[in-house]
């Protein structure tokens, strides 16, 4: 089983997010079950689950993980075919998002142009990569920095923009025949914030009451 894999087909993306599919995707891709055992969890009968699995299956969502005597009976156990799954924009060709169109470094929806970008080209080469049984060079750096102001923020981006345009020039080769073109993002955004456990708010009355700090305070 993939740690994550991307779906790139429509119909597979279609499938993938009808909600009783989506919960036995779910469970399969915790263990291996089969239309009966999986029945009994999301009450449905075991011919509908079963009419489900095979439409999972067909889309290369789930794959046969084993088979199992019962009584008189063969099940087939079947099993997610990754942890975790991610729509590739381009299962929505038409109106995928697209970063050329415009160029703003400060807009959130041109970073989020660019994260869709992404996740359609690795897609894409992970899916090559596998076809011809190679592997991807890739490399991500993920991190956490807590900035006292806004002018620390600007005083970050303004070096991070000049150390990685430095690279960037010493180590670009356009005239490299056998050279392969690389694509860098690189995005700074505010963390996602986790809500207020009740017992947290319980213990700390006033926590509700406090302002939720932003990103030009």
């Amino acid at each position: 089983m993939l740690d994550v894999t991307v779906i790139e087909d429509p119909e597979a993306a279609a499938v993938s997010l009808d909600p009783i599919r989506a919960r036995l995707l779910a469970e399969l891709a915790t263990e291996p079950a089969s239309a009966t055992m999986l029945a009994g969890k999301v009450g449905l009968p075991r011919q509908k689950v079963n009419y489900h699995l095979k439409a999972l299956e067909r889309h290369g969502l789930i794959e046969l993980a084993g088979e199992r005597r019962k009584g008189n009976v063969t099940e087939r156990l079947m099993r997610a075919t990754a942890a975790s799954y991610v729509i590739s924009p381009a299962a929505l060709p038409g109106v995928q998002p697209d970063p050329d169109r415009f160029r703003d470094q400060l807009s959130a929806r041109w970073l989020l142009a660019l994260g869709a970008r992404l996740v359609r080209d690795v897609g894409e080469l992970i899916t090559g990569a596998a076809k011809a049984r190679k592997r991807l060079a890739t490399y991500a750096l993920d991190g956490q920095v807590r900035f006292a102001s806004a002018a620390d923020r600007a005083a970050f981006v303004q070096e991070l923009t000049a150390g990685v345009s430095a690279l960037i020039r010493k180590y670009d080769a356009p005239d490299a025949e056998a050279g392969r073109d690389h694509r860098i993002v690189v995005a700074l955004h505010p963390t996602v914030k986790e809500p207020v456990a009740q017992d947290a708010v319980a213990q700390d009355p006033v926590a509700e009451d406090r302002p939720t700090p932003t990103l030009d305070q």
